[in-house]
């Protein structure tokens, strides 16, 4: 993928020894490059949908989200050509991404204060399978729902946000910085404030 040039360095020829070493050991690094762009495109496949959905949790527009995801896999193949660890690659594709979109938004809040602008809001799809009585009440469920999501802490709320996308605890305590105790009592607090808008809502039906 990436090749060294072919500039002489020496003017004079080498042994046989070094040629023989030499020859091997670009073929090496070729293969080993080959081998890492397969691991990360097969990676880029499973989980760009995930970290932009996380990215738009944390109030990117959608381009920037892009962007957002393209910056984790460069990210990700450096990364992997210095030999550095491989192992619970998800946990570290999201927490680059939390990151980077904290970045982001941070910039994007600042470039707020200073033009005055406000940014056009994102309108999710609506199911159009169901029948106009039932969207109606899904739609008032969800809208109950996000409600009671929009005043969690954020933290909260990425927890589970990032518990949506499949992660495990201690993934998830990894990507945010926090104890796998704090993702639990997060969690379980979150879920039983969801658990009883949700009864309230069936009962007022």
């Amino acid at each position: 993928m990436w090749e060294c040039g072919n500039t002489r360095l020496m003017s004079y020829s080498p042994p046989d020894w070094m040629l023989d070493s030499y020859v091997p050991a670009a073929a090496a690094d070729q293969a080993q490059s080959a081998a890492i762009e397969e691991n990360v495109l097969r990676l880029f496949d499973q989980f760009r949908n995930r970290l932009l959905r996380y990215a738009l949790a944390l109030g990117l527009p959608i381009q920037e989200g892009e962007e957002v995801v393209q910056e984790v896999f460069l990210s990700l193949f450096r990364h992997l050509q210095q030999g550095r660890p491989a192992h619970n690659l998800a946990a570290w594709l999201f927490r680059v991404a939390h990151n980077l979109a904290l970045k982001r938004r941070s910039a994007n809040q600042k470039l707020k204060d200073v033009m005055g602008s406000d940014d056009e809001a994102v309108v999710e799809p609506r199911d159009t399978a169901l029948s106009p009585e039932e969207g109606v009440i899904e739609r008032q469920r969800h809208e109950r729902l996000l409600a009671v999501l929009d005043v969690l802490p954020e933290q909260d709320q990425l927890c589970l946000r990032l518990r949506a996308e499949g992660l495990r605890y201690r993934e998830i305590a990894q990507t945010l910085g926090i104890s796998q105790g704090s993702v639990s009592n997060s969690l379980t607090r979150s879920l039983a404030r969801l658990a009883r808008a949700d009864e309230r809502y069936g009962y007022d039906r």
